[in-house]
């Protein structure tokens, strides 16, 4: 199979989507090939045979000097805007190009901080007491701080980068962090803070069923699991998680379930903070960082399941799905 792994995208985590593409294809299984797609604002081009050529979004194709390529399937590995939110599969839908990834509406649900949770919440999955705040929302900083106490997490809703991110100690930082959140996107989610253990565990679908790889705990040199922490080695990624064998398998059913309730494809890596022996969901991942210093591929090797292998695995159940 000819397939696509789409690149780049709009967020200010298009370098971090180039290095986790450029790791995918590199370890792409040999009975498929991979053509990097790399997705701007200004242009869409394919790499083929170490030349570039603009890519059609709509056909799946591009105009090589020898003719025309149409690809069988594509990857979708841009994150945040506009992969990871939705926009190419709901493109892709219209268009009937095959993917690989969640769906338009799995992806922009749990994209959003606010609504995936509200939605998990309904289904008696604990989560942070929290409050929403729409981009014309005038707001009362006292009177948020008496409802949800200190420190509180400031985050934008929709935006899949650690951008924007604030913690928040006193009233007088509050109105500072919701401006930064703001400029990153169009709502925002304030959140209670939940003293426990951070740890994520990435799921992904086989022909076995759900699949949950060993956890990680997220243990960040700065007061949360920022962009520094997350990409430029402020935090310890510690696989597997310091946590007794009970809690492991409370998280790893968990996001399974949670996988499942989302009708989730491909890989995902879902976020929690074990408050003593609850674990509640933080947030939905559906497009992880996969360069190789990333959690997940940190996890495949804990679980001695090369790169190459996990990905035929995701390739031979979503193309037969």
């Amino acid at each position: 199979m000819l397939i696509g792994v789409i690149c780049g995208g709009f967020s200010s985590e298009f370098e971090i989507s180039m290095k986790s593409g450029d790791t995918i294809v590199r370890n792409f299984p040999a009975e498929h090939t991979a053509v990097k797609i790399v997705l701007s604002k200004t242009e869409c081009k394919a790499s083929w045979n170490n030349s570039w050529f603009p890519f059609n979004l709509n056909s799946a194709s591009f105009t090589t000097h020898e003719g025309e390529v149409t690809l069988d399937s594509v990857i979708i590995y841009t994150h945040g805007d506009p992969g990871e939110n939705g926009k190419l599969q709901a493109l892709f839908d219209i268009y009937g190009i095959k993917y690989l990834n969640s769906n338009a509406l799995a992806s922009e649900l749990s994209f959003d901080k606010w609504y995936c949770n509200q939605f998990l919440k309904n289904f008696e999955i604990p989560v942070a007491k929290s409050i929403l705040l729409l981009r014309n929302d005038t707001f009362d900083a006292a009177d948020i701080i008496t409802k949800l106490g200190l420190p509180v997490f400031v985050k934008p809703c929709d935006s899949g980068s650690s951008y924007g991110i604030s913690r928040v100690n006193n009233l007088e930082e509050l109105e500072p962090a919701i401006k930064l959140a703001r400029a990153e996107g169009n709502s925002l989610v304030i959140e209670a803070f939940l003293n426990g253990t951070e740890v994520t565990c990435g799921v992904y679908n086989t022909e076995n069923g759900a699949i949950a790889l060993p956890l990680a705990e997220i243990v960040s040199e700065n007061e949360f699991f920022d962009y520094e922490a997350k990409y430029l080695g402020k935090s310890q990624e510690i696989v597997p998680a310091r946590i007794s064998n009970e809690n492991t398998k409370k998280v790893q059913d968990l996001a399974i379930r949670i996988y499942q309730l989302l009708r989730l494809r491909s890989i995902s890596r879902i976020d929690f903070m074990l408050v003593g022996d609850t674990p509640y969901v933080i947030e939905v991942n559906t497009t992880p960082g996969f360069t190789e210093e990333s959690i997940v591929p940190r996890m495949l090797k804990v679980e001695n399941k090369s790169i190459t292998e996990f990905w035929r695995e995701i390739i031979s159940f979503e193309t037969q799905a």
